[in-house]
């Protein structure tokens, strides 16, 4: 199976599944002399474990992780950094009535079609918990971004029809943290949450959007024709399991608007070029220019539900599966720092990649 690495010089190769030993990462290409706080990367995957809220699976993992490398007498040494995070709330016997089944909607049947055998213990490699290995390496990412003032703050911004209507300039993004579906807006958080209950209570899960914005990304990010910036961002959050679209700056709601409306006006702002509006969502010709990067992501519901349907097995005869085990009813809140994540590995590969970055 290939695919398991991403970026090029800040580059992360991951590993492991949802019920084997331990999830893994290891980080090529961090610079030496960046100092870490590893007690940053701790909370960082506190934000992302199962078991944290009413409204997230129940798993008990309490993610404490491992630096086997690559770091000494907390200082990078510019080797590979390796990062384990062992599995200890396993419940495999949970997949045992599917292990010849498979269940709707997920990576089941084109796993056994395409590799001939697969993982059935809560999807094996396919399972979001892979994901723990990305915000490990990603808060070594965010370190080193903190250093240029770079900053990677998402939220949820949608639950099934439950939305913000606020531009995000307006919201007040400290306050992300300060509820369990992590929307930062409390009241539109009340009805989100009550709603994810809800749904969870019928045997049922929802989908919805995060949102997510960058500051302080230089000008100059972005390598065309291939390697636009916004590319290797959609080619990120698409990676996110249950992620089903990407949009940026204006996005679909962009194509409404006329060229006159739309077009991002220039002005100089005490010697420094901006604009006066962000349709282009901090991105120009695939290549940052300065303003706020700002992107949405779509979540479908997770496809595991507590009902009863109608699938195959590995024979073709027609059976009935029923999720058990613990499972989230919806995406989003955990989906929070992997966003923020994989937004840290594309911005500080593309740091790298443009020569602006010095420790």
């Amino acid at each position: 199976m290939a695919g398991n690495s991403f970026g090029e010089i800040f580059r992360i190769s991951t590993f492991g599944e949802s019920h084997g030993v331990a999830l893994g990462v290891i980080i090529d290409g961090c610079p030496a002399g960046l100092s870490i706080d590893t007690s940053f990367i701790q909370s960082e995957l506190d934000r992302r474990k199962p078991g944290q809220s009413a409204i997230v699976t129940q798993r008990k993992e309490a993610d404490e992780f491992e630096i086997l490398s690559g770091i000494f007498e907390g200082v990078t040494q510019g080797t590979p950094i390796a990062i384990i995070i062992r599995n200890e709330d396993q419940k495999s016997k949970d997949y045992e009535h599917i292990k010849d089944s498979f269940r709707p909607s997920h990576a089941d049947f084109t796993y056994q079609e395409k590799y001939g055998t697969r993982d059935y213990r809560g999807g094996g490699r396919s399972s979001a918990r892979e994901t723990a290995a990305r915000v490990a390496a990603a808060a070594i990412a965010k370190q080193f971004l903190k250093y240029y003032n770079i900053d990677v703050q998402a939220y949820v911004s949608k639950v099934g029809d439950i939305a913000l209507t606020q531009d995000y300039s307006t919201l007040d993004l400290t306050k992300t943290e300060d509820n369990i579906v992590r929307c930062p807006d409390a009241a539109t958080a009340n009805k989100m949450i009550e709603l994810i209950k809800a749904v969870k209570k019928d045997g049922d899960t929802i989908g919805g959007c995060v949102s997510c914005v960058i500051k302080g990304v230089p000008i100059g990010l972005g390598e065309p024709v291939f390697d636009k910036l916004h590319a290797d961002l959609g080619k990120a959050m698409l990676s996110i399991n249950a992620s089903k679209g990407f949009e940026y700056g204006s996005g679909f709601a962009g194509t409404s608007l006329r060229g006159s409306q739309h077009n991002d006006i220039f002005y100089n702002d005490k010697g420094v070029i901006k604009t006066k509006t962000n349709f282009s969502g901090g991105i120009q010709g695939g290549i940052s220019n300065g303003m706020d990067i700002y992107f949405t992501v779509a979540f479908k519901s997770i496809a595991t539900i507590m009902q009863e349907q109608s699938s195959v097995d590995k024979d073709g005869n027609e059976v009935s599966v029923t999720g058990r085990g613990r499972h989230d009813p919806c995406v989003l809140p955990r989906a929070v720092p992997i966003v923020e994540a994989m937004a840290a590995l594309v911005i500080a590969d593309h740091l790298l990649r443009s020569k602006l970055s010095k420790l």
